[in-house]
């Protein structure tokens, strides 16, 4: 490979802070909430515009969509996230459960105002580059913008990124999916001039289920009392569309959810294109595949305007800003969740929060009707090898299958809430991250209002 040889230069150290959390999706945006309600001085830095991430990057609104009559929820700040943007007019009843979906843009404002309330000091339009080391220890962070290249101080570092690219880049230990098995990526997309009224009378006469999911391209491994219950499931369109010629017949994974029909005749969080082979952490595959996954969005509209009743007028409001990734690399931790783990309700001493038993991924849906769970250890979010970093959100260890329960976001902010009030409190005890008082980090987490057993 033909290389060049950057000169040297003196980087300006624009900021420092006590807890520094790259990536504000909502393992990031939890971390930061937490480190700052626990007292410390935090700071939280995103590559986009917006806090927020797969919410408000991606337009993933269904944060809870797992939840149900008996399921046995974590509390804290991912249900606070629901509480705030009912309050603010971000949400709406979410179509297949108890729980709201949040409003992509809605959600913006959201995080804004959690934010500035905490006291957070924000640092948007800022690109990780690189980490700032000691030895193994991480003392900050190098970042490049319109600005230049910048770099902040910090006494503790959270990699929130979901992709652990500060971890990796520090030289800890990470694990990729092999590619073939990867879970697909996918581009989220919003629809309008759907006849509300029409589109459900057809839902009603045809009703789907999560039965209905082992259909073309994929076998849904359930436990059995998912197969009989309602689903927000399209198929059925996309497959006429490839007999007519329509779409063409390679596409047979399009297909999918769709989330709330509003009385405006908008349609939200249609999860219907499934992008195999999308290398998260490779911007050419990336390209790739944004764009692939936009095409196929419009093939999936034209589907939709000519089987679907109510979407004869259906149009395109908008993409995610960003393509969706599921899975990616992610941190050899001190200790690797796995799959028994996730099936089989986990119970750690060390545990910073619950997750209700919700295993979405690797053609695995199970979902949390009977009151089951599982507890998410610290130890998870510790890489190997480097001090004063921790991985959150979707990069925590764990094997594959563990990986289909810890990704989703409602996961991913117990784990962000557990990691930054760690930070915090290693700091006002002056102990590293590995040796924090765990005692004292579930005391500060259950006045949070999290459920740790």
């Amino acid at each position: 490979m033909l290389t060049i040889t950057e000169p040297a230069r003196e980087i300006p150290v624009v900021h420092q802070t006590e807890v520094l959390v790259v990536g504000s999706g909502p393992g990031g945006l939890a971390a930061a909430l937490a480190a700052a309600r626990a007292g410390a001085e935090v700071t939280l830095l995103d590559r986009f515009g917006c806090f927020g991430g797969n919410i408000t990057v991606v337009g993933v609104e269904g944060f809870a969509w797992y939840r149900h009559e008996q399921t046995v929820e974590a509390g804290g700040i991912g249900w606070e996230f629901e509480e705030r943007a009912k309050a603010m007019g971000a949400a709406v009843p979410e179509s297949q459960s108890l729980s709201y979906e949040l409003d992509s843009e809605g959600f913006k404002l959201v995080a804004d105002r959690l934010v500035e309330e905490a006291g957070i000091h924000p640092m948007l339009h800022r690109q990780f580059v690189a980490p700032i080391m000691e030895g193994n220890a991480i003392r900050g962070v190098i970042v490049e913008s319109k600005a230049g290249r910048e770099a902040v101080l910090a006494k503790r570092v959270i990699d929130a990124t979901g992709d652990a690219d500060v971890a990796h880049r520090a030289g800890a230990p990470t694990r990729k999916t092999p590619l073939e098995e990867t879970q697909a990526a996918s581009v989220m997309f919003h629809v309008a001039g759907v006849d509300k009224q029409r589109f459900m009378d057809g839902v009603k006469a045809d009703p789907q289920t999560y039965a209905n999911w082992s259909t073309g391209e994929w076998e849904v491994e359930t436990d059995g009392k998912e197969d009989d219950m309602y689903s927000p499931f399209l198929a059925k369109p996309f497959a006429q569309a490839i007999r007519d010629g329509v779409i063409p017949a390679h596409l047979n994974t399009i297909g999918g959810t769709w989330g709330a029909v509003h009385d405006s005749g908008e349609m939200t969080y249609m999860n219907l294109v499934h992008l195999a082979g999308c290398d998260g952490v490779d911007p050419d595959s990336l390209t790739k595949f944004e764009i692939e996954g936009r095409k196929q969005a419009m093939l999936a509209i034209e589907a939709l305007r000519r089987y679907t009743p109510g979407c004869e007028g259906v149009r395109l409001r908008n993409f995610g800003m960003s393509i969706g990734i599921r899975d990616s690399r992610k941190i050899d931790a001190v200790y690797n969740m796995t799959e028994a783990d996730v099936r089989h309700q986990g119970r750690f001493e060390d545990t910073i929060g619950i997750y209700p038993e919700f295993i979405d991924g690797y053609g695995i849906l199970i979902l949390p009707t009977t009151g089951r769970y599982m507890q998410i250890p610290y130890r998870s979010m510790l890489p190997k090898g480097i001090d004063n970093l921790l991985a959150t959100g979707r990069a925590i260890g764990g094997d594959k299958v563990s990986h289909a329960a810890v990704r989703n976001m409602a996961c991913c902010a117990v784990a962000g809430q557990g990691a930054g009030v760690a930070a915090a409190l290693s700091l006002k005890s002056n102990r590293g991250l590995a040796e924090v008082d765990l005692t004292a980090v579930q005391t500060e987490l259950t006045r949070q209002g999290v459920r740790i057993h």
